[in-house]
């Protein structure tokens, strides 16, 4: 086994010459064989006990080769990029030079390398404070949200539809006359104000009260979903049958025994506005982080290879797959309701990638430079309250060397991030 290695034309990209010896190659072919026999079929003989020289000779010798390469080849690259300190970031571009039985199999594998990160400067950056107050307003809104969602619906009489009124109405509509299909509802109920319906309904049905039959009419946008209707007048017969109002409940003591633990009103407040002042830390906290990280890419220079944002492209689009597939729903199909190609997708979600390469590139080399580690009691306790919040078994988890480097490697990438921030100059 030998390895030849040298530098492409292209920036952070190399080219091996790998040659395996003949014997190497035959073992995989020989194990090839072996994992296939049950599957060849041969006059005379059973299946499963066809000997390799006759099904060489049946079905041709270079039959066994594709897969023989993918037997002997993955543990042979692997390894010698390992030897050879070569990180790669991309798929290799495999191109075979000579791989028949008897022969050494020779081949070349054009790979892109991680880029060199020439770091600017990280320490004493200069940050603007981010402080977010809480104000008695946000203590009310936010009191409102829950009388909101504590309310009740109550039917109304002797009074006209009104804005933020439900009304519950029969409605029919016509183009030119005649009615359109799905242009009908019974009992329907539409919350004045809502825009829910095509522009100018709702404001028509202000002014009417219970029992009252009424014509609206209306115009389709022109870039409304159908076809058929898009730009088109149209008349609604419609009739209601119903006012409703929402009913909040007294911003009191009562209440505030009825959606929280608390007795008095005083009580919820101040717990309202401690946890608004929770909120409001994080969110700084976390302007403050995005701001220092932002503020360190621009200060380094890095020249990404595009198969690091391809392979970025594709976590991106499997992650998106996955939660898609919590709809009923795939990629596919998504792309489908859009009316999007995949390239088109792809090509929109490139900057998004290039960044999040580049962040990750940053801090990695950051964490190295600064000699940033993460201890094995931080990486045992990162692995105890996963294991709790995902119902996972702590001890499999630390079996798993490869979580177990992925939560290594969140910590630091998290202890960088707060390095940066607390040695930088915050005005």
């Amino acid at each position: 086994m030998s390895i030849k290695i040298e530098k492409t034309e292209n920036k952070n990209e190399v080219k091996l010459e790998f040659t395996v010896d003949a014997k190497v190659f035959e073992e995989g072919i020989v194990t090839v064989f072996k994992k296939n026999s049950k599957y060849f079929n041969v006059p005379g003989f059973r299946k499963g006990k066809v000997p390799m020289n006759i099904a060489e000779k049946y079905y041709g010798v270079d039959m066994f080769y594709e897969d023989a390469f993918n037997e002997v080849v993955p543990p042979i690259y692997d390894e010698e990029l390992k030897n050879n300190k070569i990180e790669a970031v991309s798929r290799p571009a495999i191109d075979i030079k000579q791989m028949e039985k008897g022969k050494d199999l020779i081949f070349t594998a054009v790979v892109q390398t991680k880029p060199e990160v020439k770091l600017g400067q990280y320490k004493e950056i200069e940050l603007k404070k981010v402080e977010y107050k809480v104000t008695a307003k946000d203590v009310k809104e936010e009191l409102e949200k829950m009388a909101d969602k504590n309310s009740r619906m109550v039917t109304v009489e002797n009074r006209a539809v009104k804005e933020k009124d439900t009304a519950v109405i029969d409605f029919e509509g016509f183009i030119d006359g005649t009615p359109f299909e799905g242009g009908k509802a019974e009992n329907h109920e539409i919350v004045i104000g809502s825009k829910t319906f095509i522009e100018g309904f709702e404001d028509q049905l202000i002014g009417m009260k219970t029992g009252e039959e009424k014509e609206i009419n209306v115009k389709f946008p022109e870039e409304y979903f159908s076809k058929d209707l898009a730009g088109k007048d149209a008349t609604f017969k419609v009739k209601l049958h119903e006012i409703k109002e929402k009913q909040l409940p007294e911003l009191d003591d009562e209440f505030a025994k009825d959606v929280s633990e608390f007795e008095t009103l005083d009580e919820l407040k101040a717990d309202i506005k401690s946890k608004l002042k929770e909120s409001n830390t994080e969110k700084a906290k976390k302007e403050t982080e995005d701001a220092a990280i932002e503020k360190v890419c621009e200060n380094t220079e890095i020249d990404i290879p595009s198969g690091m944002i391809e392979s970025e492209i594709d976590a991106m689009a499997e992650d998106l797959n996955r939660r898609l597939s919590y709809q009923g729903m795939n990629l596919e199909q998504y792309l489908k309701l859009l009316n999007k190609s995949i390239e088109a997708f792809r090509e929109e979600l490139k900057p998004e990638a290039e960044k999040s390469v580049k962040v990750r590139l940053v801090l990695e080399a950051i964490c190295e430079d600064a000699k940033i580690k993460a201890t094995a009691k931080e990486i045992n306790t990162k692995i105890k309250e996963l294991s709790e919040a995902y119902g996972k078994k702590e001890d499999e988890l630390k079996e798993n060397e490869e979580f177990k480097k992925y939560v290594e490697s969140s910590i630091k990438s998290e202890k960088t991030v707060k390095y940066i921030v607390d040695n930088a100059k915050i005005d």
